[in-house]
């Protein structure tokens, strides 16, 4: 039998999920927090959470510092711990420097040409940016503290994957 909402239903393939903190609870952190920044560099770069929750306050904080702009005013008034968010100008180079790339998805005025779906996103280790929120997928599994994948309608707006070192490469 037909239905018009089967026709806009349609189910996509979708990652599988892992329950994972980053190490948050472990660093000794409780409560909520936002700070996916944090857990996802440190589940995709195999970091200790802590580390990366130092670094990223520190560089927050040398962000602030050093300009006079809407966002280095809201981490100096929220202060610079990373439990309040992270800006892509604070995380990004930070990620870079750990051995990954940058993949943008979206062009503006293009619409959502990538969603957070197993068939759209390569296998390998990633950190998937969406809507407000970064995530980490390795080899097709989510790890994350909630699934972020909407059905696999989430709109990926680009993805940090992980360089792959030549060892063979002797230049």
């Amino acid at each position: 039998m037909f239905s018009f909402f089967n026709l806009f239903s349609r189910s996509h393939p979708v990652f599988s999920f892992r329950m994972h903190d980053g190490g948050r609870d472990a660093a000794g952190f409780k409560g909520g927090a936002g700070d996916c920044v944090v857990r996802s560099i440190a589940i995709a770069a195999n970091l200790p959470y802590l580390q990366v929750y130092e670094d990223l306050r520190e560089a927050n904080a040398r962000y602030a510092n050093e300009r006079d702009n809407k966002l280095s005013r809201h981490l100096t008034r929220k202060g610079s711990s990373p439990r309040n968010g992270n800006h892509r100008n604070v995380f990004h180079d930070y990620i870079l420097s750990h051995g990954f790339e940058w993949v943008p998805t979206m062009k503006v005025g293009a619409g959502c040409q990538v969603h957070l779906r197993p068939t759209e996103l390569p296998t390998d280790t990633l950190i998937v940016k969406v809507s407000k929120h970064l995530t980490a997928v390795i080899d097709g599994v989510i790890y994350d503290t909630h699934n972020p994948s909407r059905g696999g309608n989430r709109c990926v707006y680009g993805y940090y994957i992980k360089k792959k070192s030549n060892l063979h490469d002797h230049t």
